[in-house]
């Protein structure tokens, strides 16, 4: 689970400096007014959103809770792949040394 830690920590430093640099450059909806013209773009935003989906039915599996999946499921739309990776990050934190996979990705049982 050590790797998955790195790969996810890096995914979450990689979009953090990537949108801090954007950001910086100009807003979010400027950058989307001036690029909605393009059919790439939204392509590119239909592909993304669509996979913010399947991520999230998972989370909304592995939550208990209406609140947490409500949570989850704002926090996935409007940061996309940061709360995908902070989500896994605190998914692998709370693992024990000796979990498997199926730890990760099943539901606990109650």
């Amino acid at each position: 689970m050590t790797s998955l830690k790195i790969v996810f920590l890096l995914v979450l430093l990689a979009m953090l400096a990537v949108t801090t640099v954007a950001s910086l450059d100009r807003g979010v909806f400027d950058a989307g007014a001036d690029l909605w013209q393009d059919p790439w773009f939204r392509a590119t935003l239909a592909d993304a959103y669509f996979g913010f989906l399947a991520v999230y039915l998972w989370i909304a599996y592995k939550e208990r809770t209406w609140g947490r999946r409500i949570l989850w499921f704002v926090l996935l739309v409007t940061l996309g792949n940061i709360a995908i990776a902070v989500y896994v990050l605190l998914q692998l934190f709370r693992l024990p040394a000796s979990a498997t996979m199926d730890d990760l990705l099943l539901r606990k049982r109650t």
